[in-house]
């Protein structure tokens, strides 16, 4: 048989209704009490002007602390015999091996939490990474969600994000542009550099401080080019209608003021074996030349 020491180390300690119905109500309250930290909290940081994801996800955070610090209560008062530090042990254990199962999750996870935190870019704010460029629509734990401005939706994992490359366009208020125009050698270049200024300040989609630009970059083939730099709105769709009025705008200006844009003048040098095989076109099958016959 076995000791009596043994038998009662394998007995269960006895609950009391009572307790089991404290330590409900404790889970539950504090359920309530996350819920409203996460609605307090939403708020708060919306009204500081926190982004979005910023405000889900850390309050969605408070919340879950919260929640958790209940069910450790409610869980000692049902269970006097629980101790919160054997818990503690249990769970330590069990992130360990989670950690090592899931390297790639929580690698997203704290790159998340990071980009979440430092805000380097928000939502709806436009980005490139690598071949990837649009408009970004949530920045959540796990990756960011990218809609492309084709229309396509790509999922960006928060790790690769965090140790990429990342260009934000719209980091700022206002982006330059370059568009480069040839005239040619003979023109007068201060007189078409002034028509196209004139005819670049005018624009409304271009701003007026910075001021565009002029400048002499390249002696092309035919022509010598002039590249105009001009700034607008960052977004994507400004920076190409500013774009498309501003080349507009040169063309027309340039043709009222009759200064000539030549086309670029390529030369082909003819290799030894083409220029023989055109020599012996004009030979006959015998390799002598064909004569014409004289007339009658």
């Amino acid at each position: 048989m076995r000791p009596p020491a043994a038998v009662d180390s394998w007995e269960l300690p006895p609950v009391e209704p009572g307790q089991l119905g404290a330590g409900a109500l404790v889970i539950v309250g504090g359920w309530v009490l996350s819920r409203l930290v996460r609605a307090v909290l939403r708020r708060y940081w919306t009204w500081r002007r926190r982004s979005p994801s910023f405000s889900s996800v850390f309050a969605s955070m408070t919340g879950w602390v919260v929640l958790a610090l209940a069910v450790g209560a409610g869980l000692t008062i049902a269970f006097p015999s629980v101790r919160p530090i054997n818990i503690l042990g249990g769970l330590g254990v069990a992130s360990i091996a989670a950690g090592i199962a899931f390297q790639a999750v929580l690698g997203n996870l704290f790159a998340g939490v990071l980009l979440i935190s430092r805000e380097p870019f928000r939502s709806g704010d436009q980005i490139a990474l690598g071949d990837v460029r649009g408009t970004v629509d949530e920045i959540n734990l796990r990756e960011t969600v990218v809609r492309t401005f084709d229309g396509r939706r790509v999922l960006i994992p928060n790790s690769v994000m965090s140790s990429g490359v990342v260009t934000v366009q719209t980091g700022y208020e206002k982006v330059r542009t370059s568009v480069v125009v040839g005239v040619a050698y003979d023109a007068d270049l201060e007189r078409a550099r002034s028509t196209a200024l004139t005819a670049v300040e005018g624009l409304p989609s271009v701003a007026r401080d910075p001021a565009p630009q002029a400048l002499i970059t390249e002696l092309g083939s035919s022509t010598i080019n002039i590249e105009l730099r001009f700034w607008s709105g960052a977004r994507q769709l400004e920076t190409l209608e500013a774009q498309d009025q501003v080349i507009g705008a040169v063309v027309r200006a340039f043709n009222e003021a009759e200064i000539a844009m030549p086309a670029d003048i390529r030369v082909l040098e003819a290799s030894p074996s083409f220029t023989a095989a055109l020599a012996g076109l004009g030979r006959g099958d015998d390799g002598g030349r064909r004569e014409r016959s004289a007339p009658s």
